[in-house]
């Protein structure tokens, strides 16, 4: 029996590793939320598929694992990388309620490193994700930890910067860095990594404040040395590039 909880990548399959798609291949079921079963039901038709919609995670891992403890070869799918806000941590939380079992994690690209790549290199230094949901999370937690990256100069990543519920979280967000940050702070943001119409743009601190984005959105935020290159947002490494003399 077995449990691979499989990162499939942002987008369309192009960004699924070749590890994820031999953890699908050798599977039997495919568990997942409705959204990333449906990226990938036309590529595995031989496949049983099982999807639950979004705030059913705890019932989708425990189907999985009580699946997997049954006998099944099961893979639970998660976008971008399985163990980046993905299910992977919640299946080991849960997986002591049932029988012992093997469970693999398989990583994936995540939304960080492919949006990343779209806007130029703006994660070529530390940096810091924060997620600005605050479903699992108080606000609170979550200000405090912008403020903290703020202060130590870290680039950022922020995913889930907006919902309908949450239209204005990452003006919030803004206000709080920009109290160590300086306005002009290059920054960028992609939406639909790697999905049919995806778009981005780089801008600055002042002007993503402003910026209307939602859930599909990833936004990135640079640290004083980011600077615009050619349209590409750059975070310098610190190598010395003067010419060799």
């Amino acid at each position: 029996m077995a449990l691979r909880i499989v990162g499939l990548g942002p987008g369309s399959g192009l960004d699924m590793t070749e590890r994820a798609r031999r953890a699908l291949e050798a599977s039997d079921l495919i568990v997942g939320y409705t959204v990333y079963v449906d990226l990938i039901r036309d590529r595995f038709p031989e496949k049983e598929l099982v999807s639950t919609p979004m705030r059913s995670e705890v019932e989708r891992c425990r189907a999985a694992l009580a699946q997997a403890a049954e006998g099944r070869e099961v893979a639970m799918v998660c976008s971008g990388d399985a163990g980046v806000y993905g299910m992977a941590g919640l299946c080991f939380e849960l997986a002591s309620d049932f029988d012992p079992m093997n469970i693999e994690v398989v990583a994936g690209v995540t939304a960080a490193v492919a949006g990343a790549a779209v806007l130029g290199a703006p994660l070529m230094h530390d940096f810091a994700v924060v997620s600005l949901s605050d479903l699992l999370t108080p606000w609170d937690t979550i200000a405090s930890r912008l403020d903290a990256a703020a202060r130590a100069d870290f680039a950022l990543c922020l995913y889930n910067p907006s919902s309908r519920k949450r239209s204005d979280y990452l003006r919030r967000a803004c206000d709080i860095l920009l109290e160590s940050k300086d306005p002009a702070t290059v920054c960028g943001y992609v939406r639909n990594i790697a999905r049919a119409g995806e778009e981005s743009r780089v801008l600055t601190l002042g002007e993503l404040r402003d910026q209307p984005v939602d859930m599909f959105t990833t936004v990135f935020v640079g640290n004083s040395q980011t600077r615009l290159i050619e349209g590409r947002m750059v975070t310098p490494r610190g190598y010395d590039t003067r010419d060799a003399r």
